[in-house]
């Protein structure tokens, strides 16, 4: 247990950091989410547009520290990948 009052403080901090990023993730998962049924069902134009819409979250979400760069380029670049193959 923090004793000090600084280790205190950033344990409070650190209780707030968590609910925001876990509230990023579940926002970026639920883009990815929509491009990986849109792709199910094989149509290419809602799949591209739903992968328009999750680039910049995922982006955003490396910014704020969620994710690490190259996992959300590689998360990216297969996204993108499926939606070319469905034409």
């Amino acid at each position: 247990m923090a004793n000090s009052p600084q280790a205190k403080k950033r344990a409070r901090q650190n209780e707030r950091r968590l609910e925001v990023n876990k509230a990023r993730r579940s926002r970026i998962r639920t883009f990815i989410r929509k491009v990986e049924e849109a792709i199910e069902s094989g149509d290419k134009a809602s799949a591209s547009a739903a992968l328009k819409a999750a680039q910049p979250e995922l982006m955003r979400g490396v910014s704020k520290g969620v994710y690490h760069k190259n996992t959300a380029a590689r998360k990216m670049s297969r996204l993108a990948a499926r939606v070319k193959a469905l034409a």
